[in-house]
């Protein structure tokens, strides 16, 4: 279960804080949602109750909808970006269901508020000599978990997993006879996602190699290791890919997901329909793997020049 909530503040009832704890039990038994999300949703209703108690507002039970929304008025007065606050008034919102649940709220004083419209902002993406460059990037000579690197580098970008999703996968979950991997994401959901036959190679190689002196017995079935043998964590995935992209000078905020829109895009430009795209990233929504559509304009070029009559 997850860790009580802090008591920030001296005005808030005790109750209140006993609500926070069991909403987030509920976001983790009853909505199976990450540790990740909601160790973000915490944050975000501290900062609502932050507010609340700011605003003399002790019990929930006097919650109105002009709390709900002077608290994203506040937030956006805390330079917060337009995104942050959409994801803060979806935990607020989550929240106030909790209360009607709980008979805290006879109802949803949130469902009138609206979350600020967000620009859909371009995913980084790099060309094919940049992706080339980083994936052989490890070396031997100078790394010492060189074959792990250079492993997880070809994973990330052939199967477009998650940083978070990639250090849940286990040796079990690759099938190099079939060249897949199965993988869970958000919401505990599972997917089947297919690996190029270079980056089984290299995980094949990892395995074979590297990673048995890692763990010279059965002690974990964790793919990937750390030094000490234990699995990685999400930060560490983090910390590779930089390691890396900052060795070979690639300029901008790149990191694991960077390489994740290289794959969903890559995808795109030769060929793969949306809605295949859109189960390999494991997205719930198709709307939010059509963000990557506009990148391959060079292939909409060659489209329309092959099929307008005019072209």
């Amino acid at each position: 279960m997850s860790r009580s909530p802090r008591r920030d503040s001296s005005l808030l009832r005790p109750e209140t804080f006993a609500l926070l704890a069991g909403f987030l039990d509920y976001l983790q038994v009853e909505c199976g949602l990450s540790a990740n999300t909601r160790k973000a949703y915490q944050g975000d209703l501290r900062h609502f109750l932050a507010y609340l108690d700011e605003n003399a507002l002790g019990d929930l039970s006097g919650l109105t909808p002009r709390h709900v929304e002077g608290s994203i008025l506040a937030a956006g007065q805390r330079g917060m970006s337009t995104a942050t606050i959409a994801r803060e008034l979806a935990a607020v919102k989550m929240f106030c269901r909790f209360l009607v649940i709980q008979r805290v709220l006879e109802r949803d004083v949130s469902v009138s508020i609206e979350a600020p419209r967000k620009w859909h902002r371009l995913p980084t993406v790099l060309n094919d000599q940049a992706v080339k460059v980083l994936l052989e990037a490890p070396d031997e000579d100078r790394d010492c978990h060189a074959e792990r690197d250079r492993a997880i580098l070809a994973f990330l970008y052939a199967t477009g997993v998650r940083a978070g999703e990639l250090v849940n996968v286990k040796l079990p979950d690759v099938n190099f006879n079939l060249g897949v991997a199965r993988v869970i994401g958000k919401g505990s959901k599972e997917r089947i996602v297919p690996a190029a036959s270079s980056a089984m190679e290299a995980l094949q190689t990892y395995i074979n190699g590297s990673r048995r002196k890692l763990c010279p017995g059965p002690a974990t079935q964790t793919l990937f290791l750390s030094r000490t043998g234990r699995g990685l964590h999400r930060e560490d995935i983090f910390r590779i890919v930089r390691k890396y992209v900052r060795r070979v000078e690639i300029r901008g905020k790149v990191g694991p997901h960077t390489l994740r829109h290289c794959f969903a895009t890559q995808l795109l430009a030769h060929g793969a329909d949306l809605r295949s795209v859109q189960e390999m990233l494991g997205h719930a929504d198709i709307s939010t793997t059509q963000v990557y559509t506009h990148v391959d304009a060079d292939r909409l070029k060659s489209v329309h020049r092959k099929f307008h009559p005019r072209g």
